[in-house]
């Protein structure tokens, strides 16, 4: 692997030779992250000369966040976010504490304990299931005898070994700079982490501000190229909208189904596997629901504690769900955390700004429930909901059905003829569409209105047509 002082210099040059900077080719972001949390001579990478890396989780029994998974399935989703990075889970250790200390995260006493595991298992890399400060992680790095990581430093490794398309690279890439800055430190040629009094000023502070102006360059750069990106879905959204193709977009948990979903209903054939994060570029195809044409897109997975810098990064991504005409929510129906997964994917859709859009919650994965009817009150309480099995195709076209029935109608104007005591029918067109040129006469009330054209047949006794004026 490329060393980061390499990378930073190559940074350095190209910014004398190009007005964009790049990275040299087949030197991803990542590279610079890892490389900037090296301990001992090795890297971060979770596999080594072919051989996993052992890992130590390590998590708080009683730190739990309002709406968040419980702390023991967090750092079982953990181990499940490790494999996926190519990392062996030697063993896990909960900490009973409330809250982090604000110095090392663990006691002195829980410190001594975790370093003796590391020295009988042979452990070669920390995660811890939070987001360290840049405090935490300097102290566990000169206490603990391995590398340490956090929950956020391994999900944006997986983002980048997933990313394939050219947005999804610029967006990662912005995240794991946006997560290096701060944490970039140096002395002279070696960089470390974030350091701080006395006698740590000298002439590698030089070196240090002018790695940090490019990497802040870089930052720039990558959003404006993703500025671009969104443009451009803009634009394309706009044509959709002019042709009025609805668009129906899977937002869930990860590995909750939706690329399995996706495949059900138009035949994609993207991949789907059994792992967290399986699948990371967003896939759009068309299908037909009844006489309708419409696009179904598949978002990224959501998670609990969700880097904050993925989101914004991912925002031009995400505002396929944003401007959705139907969110399909995808839930794993036979996971042990149902409720705070719905939760999770609930909050972020809300970071987001589409927590108001019209949303269908589908229960996937009844095949690997004992009983079905274990589940059954979720219908209830997330209306409209239904039960689905995207593998066995148990409940495809309940959900296709569900799906029509919410899809948006055209819309169509007609003039309107209501007597005097109808007033609450004219209450009743200012809810449903928009209402103007209303008059009040001896003995009725006109006017007109935009509504969907279902509407306007449920009330077309007091309606007159005018075709000229249909916005279908």
């Amino acid at each position: 692997m490329t060393d980061i002082r390499e990378i930073l210099d190559n940074l350095e040059n190209n910014s004398k030779q190009e007005e964009n900077l790049f990275f040299e080719e087949g030197v991803l972001p990542d590279e610079i992250l890892l490389a900037n949390q090296k301990k001992g001579g090795k890297t971060l990478h979770l596999v080594e000369n072919n051989q996993p890396e052992r890992v130590l989780l390590l998590g708080l029994s009683n730190h739990r966040t309002p709406g968040e998974l419980d702390p023991q399935a967090s750092l079982q989703e953990l181990a499940g976010l490790t494999e996926t990075a190519g990392g062996l889970v030697i063993d896990s250790l909960m900490a009973n504490r409330d809250r982090p200390d604000p110095a090392h995260y663990f006691g002195k006493g829980k410190l001594d304990e975790i370093k003796e595991i590391i020295a009988e298992q042979a452990i070669d890399l920390a995660i811890i299931d939070d987001e360290l400060s840049v405090r935490q992680q300097n102290q566990l790095d000169q206490r603990l005898p391995c590398r340490v990581i956090d929950r956020t430093a391994l999900i944006l490794q997986i983002f980048a070994d997933h990313a394939h398309t050219r947005e999804g690279k610029l967006q990662i890439e912005l995240a794991q700079l946006s997560y290096l800055l701060p944490r970039l430190s140096g002395k002279g040629k070696e960089l470390s982490r974030l350091g701080g009094g006395i006698g740590t000023r000298g002439p590698g502070e030089s070196q240090l501000e002018k790695d940090r102006r490019h990497i802040r360059q870089r930052i720039d750069n990558l959003k404006n190229e993703i500025e671009q990106i969104r443009r451009q879905r803009m634009v394309n959204r706009g044509r959709r909208e002019k042709n009025q193709i609805p668009v129906l977009a899977l937002v869930g948990y990860t590995n909750a189904g939706k690329s399995s979903l996706l495949n059900t209903l138009t035949d994609a054939g993207v991949k789907a596997e059994d792992k967290l994060f399986a699948t990371l570029d967003p896939t759009t195809r068309r299908f037909r629901l009844d006489e309708t044409e419409v696009l179904l897109t598949d978002t990224v997975g959501f998670i609990q504690q969700l880097p904050h810098s993925l989101i914004s990064a991912f925002r031009a991504t995400l505002e396929e769900a944003i401007y959705a005409d139907v969110l399909i929510h995808v839930a794993d129906s036979s996971h042990k955390d149902l409720t705070g997964q719905i939760k999770t994917v609930h909050r972020v859709l809300e970071e987001v700004g589409c927590e108001q859009r019209p949303m269908i919650h589908v229960f996937n994965k009844i095949d690997l429930l004992p009983d079905p009817l274990d589940v059954q009150h979720y219908l209830s309480d997330y209306q409209p909901a239904v039960m689905i099995s995207a593998k066995t195709g148990e409940g495809i076209e309940q959900l296709k059905k569900l799906l029509a029935e919410h899809l948006p109608q055209p819309l169509v104007t007609r003039n309107f003829v209501l007597g005097q005591d109808q007033g609450s029918l004219l209450n009743r067109f200012y809810q449903l569409g928009s209402v103007s040129q209303v008059n009040y006469e001896a003995h009725r009330i006109t006017g007109t209105v935009i509504l969907p054209k279902h509407q306007a047949e449920q009330y077309r006794q007091y309606l007159t047509e005018d075709e000229t004026n249909d916005q279908e």
